[in-house]
């Protein structure tokens, strides 16, 4: 499968919400998303919910990009893709995968240069005028 097929007309959604990423101990009732491992416990968390963890770092500032498209597991390279464009314009990028589709997380400052990359593979861009 060649990750240009996903890519070219995919919906991509721009959250309304502004995240926080925080290194734990512990899950939160709230949070996108938990990551646990052997070593720490990551909490993505809505920015205002951040100063309710109990966290050792926290790292604000972050809008979630979701391909809205369910993406097979066969899938070979569409993380790579996406990751590369973005690096080619200087965006750093802190990756969730779900079961079925991807989150990628851009800092608010590097949000239009990130549009931009994703407009260029061909993404169709949903904001928050869309309802997103």
């Amino acid at each position: 499968m060649d990750p240009t097929q996903f890519l070219q007309d995919g919906a991509v959604r721009i959250s309304n919400d502004t995240y926080a990423v925080c290194r734990t101990d512990y899950s939160h009732p709230t949070a996108f998303a938990t990551v646990q491992d052997d070593t720490e416990t990551t909490v993505v968390v809505e920015a205002g919910e951040a100063g309710k963890i109990d966290a050792d770092e926290v790292e604000s500032g972050w809008k979630r990009l979701t391909f809205e498209m369910d993406l097979p597991f066969e899938l070979v390279g569409f993380l790579a893709r996406v990751a590369t464009e973005l690096a080619n314009a200087d965006v750093s990028v802190f990756v969730i995968s779900s079961y079925s589709t991807d989150h990628v997380f851009v800092k608010e400052d590097d949000l239009d240069d990130a549009i931009s990359q994703l407009e260029e593979l061909g993404c169709i861009i949903l904001n928050r005028s869309d309802g997103g």
